[in-house]
């Protein structure tokens, strides 16, 4: 190892140290290269626009401006490397600017504002299309599940609790149950959309300017929905990085819960699913086993998202209550990658669901075993018969206990033998028509035609009113997307 004085020499006598240089500006400059190039030019943009329309500046210097921020925009991105005479990338582009139209003007441009409003702007910019991109995905997959419910609203399975055997429902019911958690996630990644597509530009460095700008002005230009009123808000609130990273995790964590189930389904011992060829593996050893590799690695990879956005809020946790931008420097890569690996997963999982056959017949022989219609003996005894629900109940646990010491299923039993049994606490006997209704898991779905229940029925009800309302959301989403592209296309035209 060097001896102290080596260090520093090698680390310099003026800011900043190669240290510094080597485990902070490199990566963050890296990081902004990747993320945050294109939006600071939009930026840069509705800022001088909104200059000249205040006549701060004239006319000519901003048409001279706009020509060199357009120009430098189109660098090549792969070309730049971090170089030590620039604090980062932000410096740098202004430098180039000033390459092209001088010093002077190129320094007017930052008239009326800091790195503090531009940072958090570009930030919430970049924020934007995530989640924009997310919510697509998350409408793509919403469509998948929907139209797999529709398939399958009588396609009879084994619901469970507490991981057993519980009762019949439907795979359309049970799908269906899954896309209403998912609208509710994409109901809170649209809140985090809301709260994140604010402007924070006039903030300056919090607080405002003396010169007279417009911020609702850049505000429109840039497409966010209102201004971030309060200017030491603007650049000290965080809270739309702990919404969308807690939006984030709350869809990781959803389905992540159903891709365990899928696990279990996708199983020999199961074989309830079957996964389309394109994304299962063979073996290289054992070349019967079909693995199901997209299900395990959206599994992991839902965690690995979690665990990024978790990260993210983490960082934020007593960070002091003002200017978070260079904080944000290091925990929105965090987030940015728990984005690209929530997508991952909402891609790959549409996938798998759009494409899965579904083992119908089995399903429908495991929905008739394991006893999981003996609640209907309980309710038939009370509704039909008057009896105590309790007494019912204890009654049909009685016959179910039996069953399972005689390694019987229900259908086993004729209602001849089944009447014994209840013999020996009431005086009831449930004819053959009866019983047979009691051991079927289609009576025991159709049955339950109560708000939200499987019957096929009360299924097709709210698939049709989920259709309806997925389309107007999907539309609402494509005008949003339709708004924002011609809100940029705007801004790189304009014209003074």
């Amino acid at each position: 190892m060097n001896n102290l004085e080596e260090f520093i020499k090698e680390e310099g006598t003026v800011f900043p140290g190669k240290t510094y240089v080597e485990e902070l500006l490199k990566p963050v400059f890296n990081d902004q290269k990747d993320y945050l190039f294109h939006v600071m030019f939009d930026i840069h943009r509705a800022h001088v626009i909104m200059l000249a329309e205040k006549s701060i500046i004239s006319e000519e210097e901003a048409k001279v401006m706009l020509e060199g921020i357009n120009k430098v925009a189109e660098t090549d991105i792969d070309s730049l490397r971090y170089q030590p005479q620039f604090e980062d990338l932000f410096f740098m582009m202004e430098a180039k600017i000033g390459d092209e139209i001088g010093d002077e003007l190129a320094g007017k441009i930052h008239i009326a504002r800091s790195r503090n409003d531009m940072g958090v702007a570009m930030y919430r910019l970049v924020l934007r299309e995530h989640l924009l991109t997310t919510l697509r995905n998350a409408y793509q997959l919403s469509e998948a599940i929907l139209d797999q419910s529709k398939k399958h609203k009588e396609t009879y399975m084994t619901g469970y609790t507490h991981t057993q055997p519980a009762q019949p429902t439907t795979l359309g019911h049970y799908l269906l149950a899954i896309y209403d958690v998912l609208q509710r996630d994409i109901k809170r990644l649209w809140s985090a959309y809301e709260t994140v597509n604010q402007s924070p530009l006039g903030a300056a460095a919090l607080t405002t300017t003396g010169f007279p700008i417009c911020r609702d002005r850049t505000c429109d230009l840039l497409g966010f929905d209102r201004v971030i009123e309060n200017s030491y808000d603007s650049i000290g609130g965080a809270d739309y990085l702990l919404e969308t990273s807690t939006a984030v995790m709350t869809l990781m964590v959803n389905t992540g819960r159903w891709i365990q189930d899928f696990l279990q389904h996708v199983t020999r011992e199961f074989s309830s699913f079957l996964v389309a060829d394109p994304y299962v593996q063979i073996s290289s050893i054992m070349p019967q086993k079909r693995n199901p590799v997209s299900i395990e690695h959206s599994r992991s990879i839902a965690s690995s998202a979690y665990g990024d956005a978790l990260a993210a809020m983490n960082m934020i946790h007593n960070t002091p209550f003002g200017d978070i931008v260079d904080t944000e420097d290091d925990l929105q890569p965090h987030l940015y990658r728990a984005f690209n690996n929530a997508n991952r997963v909402l891609k790959l999982m549409y996938a798998v669901i759009s494409t899965m056959k579904v083992n119908k017949e089995h399903m429908t022989k495991m929905a008739r075993k394991s006893s999981i219609t003996i609640t209907e003996l309980a309710d038939t005894l009370a509704r039909d018969f008057d009896i105590p629900f309790r007494k019912a109940h204890s009654i049909a646990s009685h016959i179910s206990k039996i069953t399972v010491k005689e390694k019987k299923e229900l259908y086993n039993w004729d209602s001849k033998e089944i009447n014994q049994i209840i013999k020996e606490y009431i005086d009831v006997v449930l004819t053959e028509e009866e019983w047979k209704k009691i051991i079927s898991p289609e009576y025991f779905v159709e049955i339950r035609k109560i708000q939200g229940g499987p019957s096929p029925d009360e299924v097709t009800r709210m698939i049709s009113d989920r259709e309806e309302l997925l389309l107007n959301k999907v539309k609402e989403y494509e005008k949003i997307s339709i708004r924002l592209n011609e809100k940029h296309k705007e801004l790189v035209e304009y014209r003074l």
